[in-house]
């Protein structure tokens, strides 16, 4: 047995411990934190009790085959079973995220390209709500400026898995490297002949942190305005004070939200998001001082990073990390964005069993 397994083992049943003794079940947020550490290690722990059971069952085999030659078959097939066991424990026991049990908040915002790029924003949002709705998940759209046209300038929502996703199942594990810039290629509505034109839009991805005892904020740090929501072309669609605007004074960082009916709802939503903003500000720079090799990765999901094409003409996406194409377009757009994730995760596993992450 490794020592990263024994490792391993040994934290799950610490921690199977743990969330039995009755001040950590009365704790919410302490028995939040135990169960998803628990939840990420379960794979471990199945795929190591899987790799015992085969060489159980190899060594009977091969103990039977010894007296009666009938039984190689079933010991070749038991040794290719056990050697499929072994390379999945072995990806099961590779660093892991920790925010990977987590749900995310979710931003697209137009950029270079005017209209263009908002109708493309717009693309983007609808495909993310429609991979949510795929998955069983529930989103929820904090914040949403339209365009004149129908696109959308910016919007920000909040999706969540209903409750204990499977490790590499969570929102965040799956929408994670969706952050970066978006490409498109197409003929915009606007254009009358009929060329080709390229414009983009940012997309970025933080985990939403479960509460405030995470990220310990100053109420004295804030500076929060309120104003009144607007629709487009900047129409007021509201005749009270209700949007609400806070600034983080020590990071400058500024979240806004107005698609709440109340002053204390858009309030709530927008703290929200600062705290996961401060929470993966803070993991990304742990990530960034531990080694040259993880400020690489941090890069991966920068917003000025263009991640993905998406060409209008060949019906083509293509994402720009892992070499990935297919010509399915209007399923992607439609939600269908899981082959692009699997393939973006393989490429991750690869490199931390190439020892390149």
């Amino acid at each position: 047995m490794s020592e990263a397994l024994r490792r391993a083992l040994a934290e799950h049943a610490r921690l199977e411990a743990e969330m039995s003794r009755p001040e950590v079940v009365g704790d919410p947020g302490a028995l939040r934190t135990a169960s998803r550490e628990y939840a990420a290690l379960e794979p471990v722990v199945r795929a190591a009790r899987r790799v015992e059971s085969l060489e159980a069952d190899l060594g009977a085999a091969r103990e039977l085959a010894e007296e009666d030659a009938a039984f190689a078959a079933e010991v070749e097939d038991l040794a290719t079973e056990l050697e499929r066991a072994r390379e999945a424990l072995t990806r099961a026991l590779l660093p892991r995220d920790p925010d990977d049990g987590r749900d995310v908040l979710l931003e697209v915002k137009a950029g270079e390209g005017g209209e263009e790029s908002a109708l493309f924003a717009g693309d983007l949002l609808r495909m993310y709500l429609r991979y949510a709705e795929r998955r069983g998940w529930k989103a929820v759209v904090l914040e949403s400026t339209p365009s004149d046209l129908g696109g959308v300038k910016e919007a920000r929502l909040a999706i969540r898995g209903g409750g204990a996703s499977e490790p590499g199942e969570s929102p965040w594990a799956r929408l994670k490297y969706e952050g970066g810039v978006h490409r498109v290629q197409r003929v915009p509505v606007t254009e009358s002949q009929g060329r080709i034109h390229t414009s983009a839009a940012g997309v970025m991805v933080l985990p939403e942190v479960d509460d405030d005892t995470e990220v310990e904020i100053d109420p004295n740090d804030l500076r929060v305005d309120v104003f009144r929501s607007s629709g487009p072309g900047g129409q007021s669609v509201n005749t009270t004070d209700s949007a609400v605007r806070i600034t983080h004074l020590p990071t400058g960082l500024v979240v806004s939200c107005q698609n709440e009916k109340s002053q204390l709802q858009n309030k709530e939503a927008a703290l929200r998001v600062l705290v996961s903003r401060l929470h993966r500000m803070a993991v990304e720079e742990a990530e960034a001082e531990a080694s040259e090799a993880r400020r690489a990765q941090v890069r991966t999901v920068d917003r000025s990073e263009r991640v993905r094409t998406y060409n209008f003409p060949e019906s083509r996406i293509a994402d720009h990390r892992t070499g990935y194409k297919s010509h399915n377009l209007p399923a992607v757009l439609d939600g269908e964005i899981d082959p692009v994730v699997d393939s973006l995760v393989a490429d991750h596993e690869a490199r931390l069993l190439a020892g390149q992450e």
